[in-house]
């Protein structure tokens, strides 16, 4: 299957965070029309409200596969659309949660090129969204976070662009080894810290979990 990019999603509006720590969320996204520029601190015509944790150039743009949609449809019971898990790109027939730290994409024919920097950790904000019993509990279990992207080359996108993966590091650790730290083994921690262009975001946590385990 030809991996495909199937909406662009930006922010509706601004809405209250019922969960977290702030008075309003930007969460919720939804596919807009025609072709959309990217650039370095994300999609145009899109906003984060929590500064803190999203947003910059190693969090610009959010991917979520439609696979894992669909997935968390069939689980919940009702029809979840594009932008729901607050992502910018949803896409298909790619294999998102198998990428690994530092894979680059090329998204369509204009020259946007983005690289993998970091899982999505879920928060109360997102638990609100979804208005979900446990549900940070079960996205952590079910081990498809999404990944956060860093945009390398600048361009546009829109829906039906083909994705093809351009570069995929040597040091074989994926995105889905950072989305529970923990569990992974401390040498390929230790390993991936070794690698230049690190979100410091990440060091910080791989060196955090380093010190906690010893």
């Amino acid at each position: 299957m030809t991996a495909r990019l199937l909406s662009v999603n930006v922010v509706h509006a601004l809405i209250p965070d019922v969960r977290g720590d702030l008075d309003r969320t930007a969460i919720d996204k939804r596919p807009v029309a025609g072709r959309v520029p990217v650039n370095r601190l994300g999609v145009d015509g899109d906003t984060q409200y929590d500064h803190k944790h999203h947003g910059g150039p190693d969090k610009a743009v959010y991917a979520y596969a439609r696979e894992d949609t669909d997935w968390w449809s069939a689980q919940l019971g009702r029809e979840l659309t594009n932008g729901q898990f607050g992502e910018n790109l949803t896409t298909s027939g790619l294999d998102i949660n198998g990428s690994l730290i530092g894979e680059r994409w090329r998204i369509g024919t204009d020259g946007l090129e983005v690289e993998v920097t970091m899982p999505r950790i879920p928060c109360a904000t997102f638990q609100g969204w979804l208005d979900e019993p446990r549900w940070v509990k079960r996205f952590f279990a079910h081990g498809a976070p999404g990944v956060y992207l860093r945009v390398t080359a600048e361009g546009t996108a829109g829906g039906g662009d083909a994705i093809e993966v351009a570069h995929r590091p040597d040091h074989g650790i994926g995105l889905t080894e950072m989305f529970v730290l923990r569990d992974t083994d401390p040498d390929r921690l230790r390993r991936l810290l070794e690698e230049p262009g690190l979100a410091p975001d990440l060091v910080h946590a791989v060196r955090r979990t380093l010190t906690a385990t010893g």
